[in-house]
């Protein structure tokens, strides 16, 4: 199966179609919409893979769309900024975004994460061995190759990156990670320093988890180390 529908929702035109020349010549099928309305209603109407999302628009903006998209949808979502400011870009990931970039923007890494995105999502999951596909911890259910988590029978609607976190502690159960090391393990980019990423991607997937959860916490802070979920 291919995966190869693309939103891009942006107010400008320029950007628009400079990302669907760009796209469309990496073999993607471009949507585009000038606004976020325009772009739930095509989320409504057709299949999208990915969504290529501006952050400030007139009517309705981006972080509001990445909200309601993430309602009932772990579409990946890469975010666009004029403003390079930390806290626009812990707010984009907060709301529900797989990923980042600043305009002005270059077109080849822009493609790049793209890819990443959508291999994250689809394909690296598709590659699971059967008898590794579920796990289950208490009353928690995750399907590997699904890309579904379930809390007492609940669907936990997770990002890729959300779901990337949580499976690499659930398959180490009892061992610590530290905030560098499950950034460079998920993002496979290098850790810097007051790098709030994983902070914040952290305390978004506790917060579904534990919507369902009428047990302890599932994933357990250790202070001044790291992350765990429990043997």
């Amino acid at each position: 199966m291919s995966y190869n529908n693309i939103l891009v929702v942006d107010d400008e035109k320029e950007i628009r179609d400079l990302l669907e020349i760009n796209l469309k010549g990496e073999g993607y099928f471009v949507f585009k919409a000038s606004c976020g309305k325009e772009a739930l209603e095509i989320l409504n109407k057709e299949e999208i893979h990915l969504i290529v999302l501006d952050i400030m628009m007139p009517d309705i903006d981006g972080l509001e769309v990445c909200k309601r998209v993430r309602i009932n949808n772990n579409i990946p979502i890469l975010m666009l900024s004029a403003k390079v400011e930390d806290m626009d870009k812990i707010q984009g990931i907060m709301t529900g975004a797989d990923d980042y970039i600043c305009k002005p923007f270059n077109s080849l890494e822009l493609i790049v994460r793209i890819r990443a995105l959508i291999r994250r999502a689809y394909f690296l999951n598709s590659k699971i061995s059967t008898s590794d596909n579920i796990i289950n911890i208490n009353n928690m259910t995750i399907d590997k190759r699904q890309h579904r988590v379930s809390v007492n029978k609940k669907e936990v609607v997770l990002t890729a990156r959300e779901f990337e976190i949580l499976y690499l502690l659930a398959t180490n159960r009892g061992r610590v990670f530290s905030a560098e090391e499950i950034f460079e393990r998920v993002w496979k980019e290098k850790y810097y320093q007051s790098n709030n990423t994983v902070m914040v991607h952290m305390s978004r997937l506790r917060d579904k988890l534990e919507q369902n959860s009428y047990e302890d916490k599932i994933i357990h802070t250790v202070w001044g180390v790291g992350y765990k979920i429990e043997k």
